[in-house]
C-alpha cells in the first residue's frame, strides 16, 4: 500500500451515487473525451430485449468532460477499485484507464476512470439526440427507468454548476416524448 491517494473521475452516475467512501471531491475536467449516451445498457437501465442508454466517455479530439474528481484515502484504494470494477466492468464495454485530470483548485492528478470501448457491441456513438431520447424514454432495467438516470445526471450537473448543453437538449426531447 502506498500513502498516495487514489483519484477517481465521475462523469455520470458516480456524481450522484458514488457508492464508495472518499476523502474529498471537487469539480474536475478530463480532456480528450466527451460525456455521451453512447453505450447500450442491457443490465442497469435496459434489458437485452430493450436496451437503454448510459453515459460513457467517448474519445474525441479537442473535447473535454467536466465532472467530479474523488480523492480516495490510500487505505481505501484497493476496496474502492474492487467495487468500481464490479460495478463498471459488468459487460466490459468500458475500459479502465488512468488519465490526467485537471482539478478545480489548479492541480493535475492521475485519475482512474472508465472510458467507452468503441469496438464493443454495446457502443452506439452515432445516434442522434432524437434517437437517444426515443430509447431513454422507453427503457427500464434493474436500476429503474432509463429516464431517471438522465434526470438525475442533468439535475446533479446543474447543482454543481456544470454546463452540458447536449444533455439538456436530450432531456428536453425525452420529456417531450413522455408528455
Amino acid at each position: 500500500m502506498t500513502d498516495t491517494p487514489l483519484w477517481v473521475f465521475g462523469y455520470g452516475s458516480l456524481i450522484w451515487r458514488p457508492g464508495f467512501e472518499f476523502r474529498s471531491k471537487q469539480i474536475a475536467r478530463l480532456s480528450g473525451y466527451r460525456r455521451s449516451f453512447c453505450m447500450r445498457s442491457i443490465h442497469y437501465r435496459g434489458t437485452a430485449e430493450q436496451p437503454g442508454l448510459v453515459l460513457a466517455l467517448d474519445r474525441e479530439e479537442g473535447a473535454h468532460c467536466d465532472g467530479i474528481g474523488f480523492e480516495i484515502a490510500p487505505e481505501q484504494a484497493d476496496q474502492t477499485l474492487e467495487y468500481l470494477r464490479e460495478r463498471e466492468l459488468i459487460s466490459y464495454a468500458y475500459n479502465e484507464a488512468t488519465l490526467p485530470l485537471d482539478l478545480e483548485d489548479g492541480r493535475q492528478v492521475m485519475a482512474v476512470t472508465f472510458v467507452m470501448n468503441p469496438e464493443h457491441d454495446q457502443y452506439c456513438g452515432r445516434l442522434s439526440l432524437e434517437e437517444q431520447a426515443e430509447i431513454i424514454a422507453r427503457a427500464e432495467g434493474t436500476f429503474g427507468p432509463n429516464v431517471d438516470y438522465l434526470e438525475n445526471t442533468t439535475s446533479h450537473l446543474r447543482e454543481l454548476g456544470i454546463e452540458d448543453p447536449e444533455l439538456i437538449r436530450l432531456r428536453e426531447y425525452t420529456r417531450k416524448i413522455l408528455s
